[in-house]
C-alpha cells in the first residue's frame, strides 16, 4: 500500500532525456537576440504596470519573461559541477540585469508619473516569506523544466516569484535617486535568484543529474562552502526583516 502510494510521487518515469535536458538547459541560459529584445519589452511592460498601479500588467510582464533560464543554469550547474556552463549562466544573467536595469531607470527617468503606488512599495521590504516563495517556486520550476510533462508551470513560477518587478523598482530607485526603494528592490531580486538557483541544485542532485566534468573532492567541497555562505548571508537577513514585518502588523 505504501509503495503504490510513492509511485505517485515518482518523478523518474517522466523525467525527460538528460541530453535533451542540458541541451534546453544551456540555450535558455543564454542572453542575445530574441531572448533580450523580449527582456527589455518585458521590463518595459512592468514598468508601465508598476507606474500605473496595474496588477494584471505586471502579471502578464512576468509571463513573458525569459528570466529563468540563466537562474536554472546557474543552478543545474552547480550541481553537475559544469564550470564552463555556470560561467556562461553567470555572464549572461548579469548581462540581462544591466540590461534590465538600464531599461527601467530610463523609463522612469522620463516618465511623468514618478509618485511611487503601492506596487512599486511592496517590492522594497523583502523578509523570510519571500525566500519561501522562490525555494518552492524554483523547485517546481526546475521540476517541470526537467519532465516530458512541461505544461504551464514556468510562467507560474515567473509569477510566483516575481523576478521582474524588484528589477523595475530598482531602477525606479535610480531615476528618482531613492537608495531606499533601490537596495530594498535588489535584495528582493537577490532573495528570488539565490533560493532559485539553490532549489535547481537540490533537485538536480536528488534527480541525480549526470556529471560532465572531470571534478575532484577539493573542488566539491570548495563550490559546497561558497553556496553555503550565500544561503547563511541571504537567509539571516530575511529573518531580519521578516521580523521588523511581523512586529509592525502586531502594532
Amino acid at each position: 500500500m505504501f509503495a503504490k502510494i510513492l509511485h505517485y510521487f515518482n518523478l523518474e518515469h517522466e523525467l525527460d532525456d538528460f541530453d535533451t535536458l542540458h541541451k534546453n538547459i544551456e540555450a535558455e541560459s543564454i542572453f542575445r537576440g530574441t531572448n533580450l529584445w523580449i527582456l527589455m519589452f518585458a521590463i518595459l511592460v512592468a514598468s508601465v504596470g508598476l507606474n500605473m498601479n496595474s496588477t494584471a500588467v505586471i502579471i502578464g510582464a512576468m509571463l513573458i519573461s525569459p528570466l529563468m533560464g540563466p537562474i536554472n543554469g546557474m543552478g543545474y550547474s552547480v550541481a553537475t559541477y559544469n564550470f564552463e556552463l555556470l560561467r556562461k549562466s553567470v555572464k549572461h544573467f548579469t548581462f540581462a540585469v544591466i540590461v534590465s536595469l538600464f531599461t527601467s531607470t530610463t523609463y522612469f527617468a522620463i516618465s511623468p508619473v514618478s509618485s511611487p503606488q503601492s506596487e512599486l512599495l511592496a517590492r522594497t521590504s523583502p523578509s523570510i516569506y519571500d525566500v519561501f516563495i522562490a525555494l518552492f517556486g524554483g523547485m517546481a520550476g526546475i521540476i517541470a523544466a526537467s519532465s516530458k510533462k512541461k505544461g504551464n508551470v514556468i510562467p507560474g513560477v515567473a509569477i510566483a516569484t516575481a523576478l521582474m518587478p524588484p528589477l523595475c523598482t530598482a531602477g525606479y530607485g535610480l531615476a528618482t535617486f531613492q537608495p531606499k526603494f533601490f537596495f530594498g528592490a535588489i535584495y528582493l531580486f537577490t532573495i528570488n535568484t539565490v533560493f532559485i538557483a539553490i532549489s535547481s541544485v537540490v533537485v538536480s542532485q536528488i534527480l541525480k543529474f549526470p556529471i560532465r566534468t572531470i571534478v575532484n573532492e577539493e573542488q566539491k567541497k570548495k563550490i559546497n562552502r561558497v553556496i553555503w555562505v550565500i544561503i547563511s548571508i541571504t537567509f539571516l537577513l530575511s529573518i531580519y526583516f521578516g521580523y521588523n514585518l511581523v512586529e509592525n502588523e502586531k502594532f
